[in-house]
């Protein structure tokens, strides 16, 4: 079986655990056909917090955009470094780029990358949806907003895969137990799909919900099944891992998903352009 992990985050990733480097050597123990780092991006704090006028607080962090040129310049010579070891992908998890379009148009455009993952993990006046109080926020309201931004970001186009399209099933049904009807949400989702396809874009199998309390990855089957039937031909893997030690967990059950939904192959990004492996 072939595998992949394409969404992973180093120390050049505020919650990022272990360095570039160290990920890169244990992506090549576990012998993966593709490995791509995919460090935070999020459009919205990409200046400092002078910038935005916020106040601090315990969770964000802000100056995103020295971030990525340090992942950019890390990246490019761990490039060259292993480039007969393994099949190494420079690459960024976009986060919110609808928040600023200009900006994301930039970032998105540099020549470095191989792979940008289009991501939403805030809406507007809202914390990440791993910081929200629930008991005071209408999840109905909370998650309507998330689909739009996401349908404004599949509209966008200039990323590759949508990264973990149920993110904040992880908070408000994995640790907070409030039951979700993902029903409600069908058809904007099924209208991200078909912008996805109609622009040669894809989703991916995020597995770090495996390895947490929701207990199934983002998306699970019946989603990934609803791409495939739709039309859907770009499909990822990514275990979001952000230590060594998580790098490649649950590759494998993604795998055995992509298959039960009816895909044959996997796909990644180098220089921008899909590359496809048989499962």
């Amino acid at each position: 079986m072939n595998l992949i992990d394409c969404h992973t985050h180093s120390t050049n990733s505020p919650d990022g655990n272990s360095s570039a480097e160290d990920m890169l050597k244990t992506a090549i123990k576990h012998k993966l056909s593709a490995y791509a780092l995919t460090d935070h991006c999020e459009v919205n704090r990409w200046f400092s917090i002078e910038h935005y006028g916020a106040e601090p607080n315990e969770y964000d962090t802000y100056d995103f955009g020295a971030d990525f040129e340090k992942s950019m310049k890390e990246n490019t010579v761990l490039k060259e470094k292993y480039k007969d070891k393994i099949n190494f992908l420079c690459g960024i998890e976009l986060g919110q780029a609808p928040l600023d379009l200009g900006l994301a148009d930039s970032i998105a455009a540099d020549k470095r990358l191989d792979f940008v993952i289009g991501s939403i993990h805030q809406v507007v006046s809202y914390d990440d949806f791993a910081f929200i109080d629930y008991s005071k926020n209408d999840v109905d309201t909370l998650l309507k907003m998330y689909y739009d931004n996401m349908y404004s970001l599949c509209k966008w186009n200039k990323f590759d895969i949508l990264g973990h399209i149920t993110y904040p099933l992880r908070y408000i049904e994995g640790d907070k137990g409030i039951k979700v009807d993902m029903s409600k949400y069908e058809e904007i989702i099924r209208c991200c799909f078909r912008t996805l396809i109609g622009n040669g874009k894809g989703i991916e199998i995020n597995t770090s919900g495996l390895r947490q309390a929701y207990g199934k990855a983002f998306p699970d089957l019946y989603w990934v099944k609803m791409f495939k039937e739709m039309g859907g031909e770009v499909l990822s893997l990514g275990s979001d891992a952000h230590c060594s030690e998580d790098l490649g967990k649950g590759i494998s059950d993604g795998a055995e998903i992509a298959l039960a939904a009816g895909f044959k192959y996997l796909c990644f990004f180098k220089e921008r352009k899909p590359n496809f492996i048989k499962i």
